[in-house]
């Protein structure tokens, strides 16, 4: 299992060429060898792709518009074959979905084309949880309505996960062989809130989460830190890398 930088945390530090080109070179420097896209800037994907390269970095995954996904679906494969990006990801069902069990019906059906022509291709579509996938409609969970497209594949959150009142660890044992990657995000509680951490400077059960992530064939742990509330993003970065690698 391959640790990453989830670049929605920098995301403020990826809008340019230059911006991006810095950032990955910081990246590199904390020792991530594994990116994924989110949020950058309209940075062509050779350019990404050359960039990468030369910092020794191996952009794996992406999150990639909705309706790019739905409506765009040749260039979107084309651009992960030119940055070696085997995995689709979706950063969130689009609010007209969300919110009953006719919706996430609808949005399966809407993607599930998208996700068939991925595979083909050779890539996966993955989709990334938040914590309304957690909502019980007709007693069953979204999560699970999604769970029966086989062509689904996931980004498991383990923050999000544990927002919705889920074990980050029973999940990734239950979508075994489905869960690639997940985002290494921890749950603190600070100040009278609920906020989010860098990895082992909260609360979850990140050895459990470790050795389940092993177990169900996870390839890639991306750190993720989506607000730092203040704190430099790139020693947040840090700071999860350090603290993986010593667990």
């Amino acid at each position: 299992m391959q640790i990453g930088a989830q670049l929605y945390t920098v995301r403020d530090f990826t809008q340019t060429e230059s911006d991006f080109e810095r950032t990955i070179e910081k990246v590199s420097d904390i020792g991530y060898k594994y990116v994924q896209l989110s949020a950058n800037g309209p940075i062509p994907a050779q350019k990404i792709a050359d960039i990468c390269s030369v910092n020794n970095i191996h952009c794996t995954l992406t999150h990639t518009a909705p309706d790019r996904i739905r409506n765009d679906t040749d260039a979107v494969i084309a651009e992960h074959k030119i940055m070696g990006a085997d995995y689709v990801g979706i950063g969130s069902m689009p609010d007209e979905y969300r919110g009953s069990a006719d919706g996430a019906k609808r949005f399966i059906a809407d993607y599930l084309p998208a996700a068939e022509r991925f595979k083909s291709a050779g890539l996966q579509f993955m989709y990334h949880n938040h914590d309304f996938e957690f909502e019980k409609f007709d007693n069953r969970l979204v999560f699970d309505m999604l769970a029966d497209c086989p062509l689904f594949g996931f980004t498991l959150d383990t923050y999000w996960v544990q927002a919705g009142g889920g074990d980050p660890a029973s999940w990734l044992r239950k979508l075994s062989g489905r869960v690639e990657v997940i985002h290494l995000k921890d749950m603190q509680w600070k100040g009278g809130q609920q906020r989010m951490a860098e990895v082992m400077e909260g609360n979850l059960n990140w050895q459990a989460i470790k050795e389940a992530a092993k177990a169900s064939g996870v390839k890639y742990a991306m750190v993720e830190q989506d607000d730092c509330y203040g704190k430099d993003p790139f020693e947040c970065l840090r700071t999860s890398f350090i603290n993986w690698s010593k667990l």
